[in-house]
């Protein structure tokens, strides 16, 4: 059987947590569309190559909604997963509606605004740090600074209490997590969520605050063309999963790769200035970066010469794409000081991360304060005994077990 008319079990396996599996680099060469099998047991196509992942996320006829009668599932549940659930169509898709929405919430996570919130984020990972010094060694820098530090930032962003972070972090494992629960319990926790966030936008129309939701509401009541009341609770919902579940999972992942190689570590030190590039170096690099972008074909389209017909669902690789021997010099090796990197990981086009700019400013805030307080940081196992968390939609390791 040709690799063409094979069909490959997806996500695909690799041996070690911040590898790539070995068929990335296999499919690139002789076979950029493939044929997968989810989770849910549907099947769909499997897109490697930088190019080709760039022109599918970049399509505006391709929808990200999985919600088409003839759409593959991601998962085994009544709604095949996030992108196929009633909630995911309530943002608009595409279109002036989706302009509108990226209008809306995009203002509020430009750079300008990140580098403002700087201070802030600093101050709570040199806290955040201490702490897990005075718990003594090793510490598990995933629960003490990777995961904390985005919910407190986000939180403050939204007006949320951060107390609640443990609620917020079941509720968006729920999301998520494509293997994980079962469909009851998904749909337990799901209305759970939406009342909590249903509370807190009630809440912030009463009470307004200095945060984006109450800013929002403000937008909405004044200008005429703001989101309804059932877009601002989603987008909510949205920000809050968005802006901690995947930056918790890279801060440990960024970390653990830097580590992996003392002499990347040591590099560092010697020139902190090379803080960004590694920062963008390392979203390139992560081989765990999660399942990847699904998109619905409305139309057919060709891709690297084969022939998708309307109907069929691809799934995006944005990581394999990041490892392109065509695109990027050296491809498997880290490079810190990596000039360009037109790294894939926030996407492209007209539905790349919003929040990537908050992203990077945790990222490097975080690594900025690392090799300050912790110049002697080290990883506390072998590289090859971390754990990648199985069937998470974002990636990501089950801790990071770290001495200094």
């Amino acid at each position: 059987m040709s690799q063409s008319e094979q069909v490959l079990n997806y996500p695909m396996p690799s041996e070690a947590a911040l590898e790539p599996p070995a068929e990335w680099a296999e499919l690139r060469q002789g076979c950029p569309v493939a044929r997968i099998k989810l989770p849910s047991g549907d099947e769909a196509k499997l897109l490697t190559r930088y190019e080709d992942v760039k022109q599918v996320l970049a399509d505006p006829r391709f929808t990200r909604l999985l919600n088409a009668p003839d759409a593959a599932r991601l998962s085994a549940n009544d709604d095949g997963g996030l992108f196929g659930s009633e909630m995911a169509a309530i943002i608009p898709d595409s279109g002036e509606g989706h302009l509108r929405w990226r209008r809306l919430i995009g203002k509020y996570f430009t750079a300008k605004r990140m580098a403002a919130l700087r201070p802030a984020m600093t101050e709570i990972a040199e806290q955040l740090i201490d702490d897990m010094v005075k718990r003594g060694r090793p510490g598990d820098l995933k629960a003490s600074l990777g995961f904390p530090l985005p919910v407190y930032v986000i939180c403050d962003l939204l007006g949320v209490p951060a107390a609640d972070r443990d609620r917020f972090a079941y509720w968006s494992d729920t999301l998520l997590n494509l293997t994980k629960f079962g469909q009851a319990e998904i749909d337990a926790a799901q209305a759970a969520f939406f009342q909590y966030m249903s509370d807190h936008v009630a809440g912030k129309r009463a009470e307004p605050g200095d945060d984006l939701l109450s800013e929002l509401i403000k937008e909405s009541a004044t200008e005429g063309e703001g989101l309804s009341d059932l877009e601002l609770l989603v987008t909510g919902m949205a920000l809050l999963v968005a802006g901690h579940e995947t930056t918790a999972n890279m801060i440990g992942k960024m970390v653990s790769m830097l580590l992996a190689d003392r002499a990347h570590w040591e590099r560092l030190l010697a020139d902190p200035s090379l803080v960004r590039s590694a920062v963008e170096e390392s979203l390139r690099f992560d081989a765990n970066s999660g399942f990847g972008l699904p998109r619905y074909l409305k139309d057919e389209i060709e891709v690297s010469g084969t022939v998708l017909p309307r109907g069929t669902t691809v799934i995006c690789s944005m990581a394999a794409a990041n490892r392109d021997e065509g695109v990027f010099d050296q491809a498997d090796d880290m490079d810190l000081s990596r000039s360009p990197n037109p790294h894939l990981a926030f996407g492209s086009g007209a539905h790349s991360c919003l929040g990537q700019s908050l992203a990077r400013t945790e990222l490097q805030v975080v690594l900025e304060v690392l090799l300050r307080k912790l110049p002697s940081l080290e990883l506390a196992v072998p590289v090859e005994e971390l754990d990648r968390v199985d069937g998470l939609v974002v990636g990501g390791l089950r801790e990071v077990p770290v001495r200094w």
